[in-house]
């Protein structure tokens, strides 16, 4: 199954009732992973650009977009992104059908 990483940023908002009702929120997460037949396999705060990351699997793009579209709507978050991870097996297929890829500069 592709795995996913996701960036995340809580609004003022939630973090305000965060503070008035402090939660762990791997539970929830774990559980919109779980309704598409993924499975979540971490979850971090962190001090940056984003308030968060989480590492999920889930069995396709349409599946993990349907997750992200679900959050996002929920109104809690003011950013999340969501990269699509390759394996290094991946990444050498990758390079080796690139060779095949006749590109073409602009211009050339």
């Amino acid at each position: 199954m592709p795995v996913y990483l996701s960036k995340f940023s809580y609004t003022p908002e939630t973090w305000a009732r965060l503070i008035r009702n402090p939660e762990d929120r791997r539970k929830a997460a774990q559980s919109y992973i779980e309704s598409v037949g993924g499975k979540l396999h971490g979850f971090w705060y962190a001090f940056g650009a984003h308030d968060g990351f989480t590492l999920w699997e889930a069995p396709d793009n349409v599946s993990m977009a349907a997750v992200a579209l679900a959050i996002t709507a929920g109104g809690a978050l003011g950013s999340l992104e969501t990269t699509v991870l390759l394996t290094v097996d991946e990444t050498i297929d990758a390079l080796r059908k690139a060779e095949q890829v006749r590109y073409r500069p602009p211009g050339a």
